[in-house]
């Protein structure tokens, strides 16, 4: 990241930034992977759970526009506030919420980006190019 960019919001949910990938967790009893990484699968309670680096696109397995702000801690801009899309992305091993930086539809293709969000870096998803 730049000097310039703000502070990342949860380094713990990234493998990597650069590029950037999710770090998610993979339990070794029932083959459950979640996001963010888990120190208790959640499919079987198990601990035997690893870190393991997520793929970086996807597909859109469907998505809405947020036309309202969210409920606090979230902070509306000076500006105002401005919707945004929200999508759930398949990425083969994990269903992932996020937020998208452009007009999608289901099935389109998708692949990770930070993305400066108010004081702090985030993840999300950008359709990518035909």
């Amino acid at each position: 990241m730049e000097p310039s960019t703000p502070p990342l919001v949860d380094e713990s949910l990234f493998a990597q930034l650069d590029p950037p990938v999710l770090a998610g967790s993979d339990c070794a009893d029932c083959d459950v992977v979640v996001f963010p990484a888990a120190a208790r699968c959640p499919g079987c309670s198990g601990t035997t759970v690893s870190r393991v680096p997520l793929p970086r696109r996807g597909t859109v397995w469907t998505w809405t526009e947020q036309a309202f702000p969210p409920k606090p801690p979230f902070q509306v801009s000076d500006s105002g506030f401005e919707p945004f899309v929200v999508a759930y992305v398949d990425l083969g091993v994990v269903l992932v919420e996020s937020r998208v930086l452009s007009r999608v539809a289901i099935g389109d293709e998708v692949e990770l980006r930070l993305s400066a969000l108010d004081d702090c870096t985030t993840f999300a998803f950008e359709k990518v190019a035909a």
